[in-house]
């Protein structure tokens, strides 16, 4: 190989490594809270009044944009501790949570009548 050709293909692998690191900066590096690479809400399925598969642990930066579903499969109430946000599921129905990460700190989401806890919400600095 020519010197040419080793300049031409690093700078390939320069502007390579930059694209790729600029996709995994836009997604959020991965959290597993907003799932914004694929454009996806993060679902909490309940069945039989507990959350499938436990206890789902979502994690936002301060100023974030928290965003979930909750989908159930029984009546409750869903209650956000912390930010004290409340709404009410029916049987077979969801509803969607969206608010600003504005608090620091680790809280719990619960279906309240049933004192079960769905969700830990990590908010980090």
């Amino acid at each position: 190989m020519n010197a040419k050709t080793v300049r031409v293909l690093a700078g390939i692998g320069v502007v390579l490594v930059a694209v790729v690191l600029l996709i995994v900066l836009k997604s959020g590096g991965g959290d597993e809270g907003s799932d914004s690479a694929s454009g996806t809400v993060p679902t909490i399925v309940v069945e039989g009044g507990k959350p499938a598969g436990g206890i789902r642990t979502l994690e936002y930066k301060k100023g974030d944009q928290i965003h979930f579903k909750v989908s159930s499969d029984v009546s409750d109430e869903v209650h956000v501790h912390g930010y004290d946000l409340h709404k009410d599921v029916k049987a077979g129905g969801t509803v969607e949570f969206a608010f600003p990460a504005t608090l620091e700190g680790v809280f719990e989401a619960e279906l309240e009548s049933r004192k079960e806890q769905i969700i830990e919400l990590r908010v980090n600095p």
